[in-house]
């Protein structure tokens, strides 16, 4: 009895030491100090983490291809498209169009969050008077087409390129606000539905109310919590000069904090792709590598020359949802090839290797970039994209740097001043923040848009129909041929515009690693360090 009773002793102090043992510290490998430790400072460093996809996202592994390489015929002679090869880093994107009950929710949180601003809603309603043809019966899709839940599944239509930016920010505050709102961080909807509202914040860094719709930018900045806001998990703030708690925090064991950027928790913004990932995605040529060579090259999102399936089962049928002829939009009554007479639900056809649908047909997509014609002669050969124009935030308060908001809650935000980090006397002076470099007064334009001159616009919109609103889409419609399913076709609509057949679809930046699927590829060992860290009593 007592030999066992050593035994079991000696065990549980073995597994004791073991525990300790695996809680070691982490520590700088620079300075020697420990990291999240709240009696050293608390400087707070998270487990590396590689994020998944937003809600409704696909990854897409990047590399190099030849961008316009798939064009295999120019119908126009537009020269538009100049092969070049081109590198795109790894992405995700949306796995379908948004479709006709996305964009429902999106007018529903709109009516719901601000019921007196006729305005907002309207600015977001669809331009559903695109059906409206001279001399064709549209007339039902004008109502319906939207609303009816025998379209909720299909491609919303008649947004415009500025609309769908605007879908893409609010998407962004929506999926960042549920993540928190599941994890506790924020309170939960139920309890947020009974707090009431326009209860004023209960901590002293707070400029928000429980009513005052979540937005990202805010939320990190520190000016979104208190009390209905702050949720019972929120994180420890190890800073030892921390004197204010989160108002919900009871019982904690010290101040909370909001989450930061840094802790890895919130989802990149949701944005259109360029139109160099599109057609990277859209061609998707991963399913045709092994070991660097590509076995083949495509003209559609799928493999081969033609538009039709060549499997046994489905042998004959088109692949895509588009025009084949003129007067030809569904093929024979009794057989409709195609299966749609306009759009056609976002999820059918098949995905291509990347599992996108509808990359060819349906609708054609809106992407970020402003259309040039000769874009690809004076592009960067790393994620290719003409159309930035960069922006700051708006402070209210320099010294507290909280940002000045809209009546929505959104940071203001304003033309960038400079290309580069401007000075602390800059940036407090008013006066010396206007960037004296600007040619003639003018925002800060990394863009040449005119003929190395980034202000000069006498070029363009007055000689031609492009204009630096002119924005590219790609993709074919349903009423389209077959010739603008190629990924490398692409055509120009002014932002403000909108059309029957122009949809779109979200993606979003992936940070850290490129690489999607590890598993079967070879990788170099990462050995443990040689460096040398400082020793307690050394």
């Amino acid at each position: 009895m007592i030999r066992i009773s050593i035994i079991f002793c000696t065990a549980i102090l073995a597994v004791f030491f073991l525990g300790t043992g695996c809680k070691k510290r982490q520590a700088s490998s620079k300075t020697g100090m420990a990291y999240n430790d709240k009696y050293n400072g608390g400087f707070e460093v998270n487990k590396k983490v590689k994020p998944g996809p937003g809600p409704g996202l696909v990854a897409i592994e990047g590399g190099t291809f030849v961008m316009g390489g798939s064009l295999n015929q120019d119908l126009g002679y537009e020269f538009d498209n100049v092969r070049r090869r081109v590198t795109v880093a790894s992405f995700y994107m949306d796995e379908t169009e948004v479709a006709n009950v996305d964009w429902l929710e999106y007018l529903y949180w709109i009516r719901r969050n601000f019921p007196e601003d006729r305005e907002y809603y309207y600015n977001a309603l669809p331009d559903t008077l695109v059906w409206r043809q001279p001399l064709s019966y549209n007339e039902p899709y004008v109502n319906n087409y939207l609303r009816h839940p025998a379209f909720q599944d299909y491609p919303v239509v008649g947004v415009t390129w500025e609309q769908a930016n605007a879908y893409c920010e609010w998407r962004t505050d929506r999926v960042n606000e549920e993540i928190l709102r599941q994890r506790g961080i924020l309170i939960d909807y139920k309890t947020l539905a009974g707090a009431g509202k326009g209860k004023s914040a209960g901590a002293t860094t707070t400029t928000a109310t429980s009513s005052e719709p979540f937005n990202t930018d805010i939320y990190l900045n520190g000016q979104y919590r208190g009390e209905g806001i702050d949720g019972k998990k929120m994180p420890r703030d190890l800073n030892p000069n921390t004197t204010t708690t989160g108002a919900t925090a009871k019982g904690s064991k010290g101040p909370t904090r909001p989450v930061r950027l840094e802790d890895g928790v919130l989802k990149q913004p949701y944005r259109l792709p360029t139109e160099a990932e599109w057609e990277y995605a859209a061609l998707s040529l991963a399913g045709n590598t092994e070991y660097e060579n590509i076995s083949d090259g495509k003209i559609y999102p799928w493999n081969g020359l033609g538009v039709r399936s060549p499997k046994k089962k489905t042998q004959g049928m088109i692949l895509a949802n588009f025009k084949r002829g003129e007067g030809d939009n569904m093929g024979t009554g009794g057989y409709l090839n195609d299966k749609a007479d306009i759009t056609a639900p976002v999820r059918n056809y098949l995905p291509n290797d990347f599992g996108l649908y509808n990359m060819a047909g349906n609708v054609n997509e809106w992407t970020a970039d402003v259309y040039r014609k000769l874009s690809f002669e004076d592009f960067a050969d790393f994620n290719p994209f003409r159309g930035n124009e960069y922006v700051n935030k708006r402070l209210s308060d320099r010294d507290k740097g909280t940002y000045a908001k809209d009546k929505y809650g959104r940071p203001i935000k304003d033309a960038a001043k400079a290309g580069k980090k401007q000075t602390w006397a800059e940036i407090q002076s008013d006066q010396a923040s206007r960037d004296s470099s600007a040619i003639a007064g003018k925002p800060y334009n990394p863009d040449f848009r005119g003929h190395l001159d980034s202000v000069n616009q006498d070029l363009y919109g007055v000689t031609t129909l492009v204009n630096d609103k002119s924005r590219v889409f790609k993709g074919g419609s349903w009423n389209d041929r077959a010739y603008w399913l190629n990924p490398a076709t692409r055509r120009f609509k002014q932002q403000e515009e909108a059309g029957a057949e122009l949809g779109f679809r979200c993606a979003m930046t992936l940070v850290g690693e490129p690489e999607i699927n590890t598993g079967g590829k070879p990788h170099f060992d990462q050995p443990k360090s040689k460096a040398k860290s400082l020793k307690k009593g050394r």
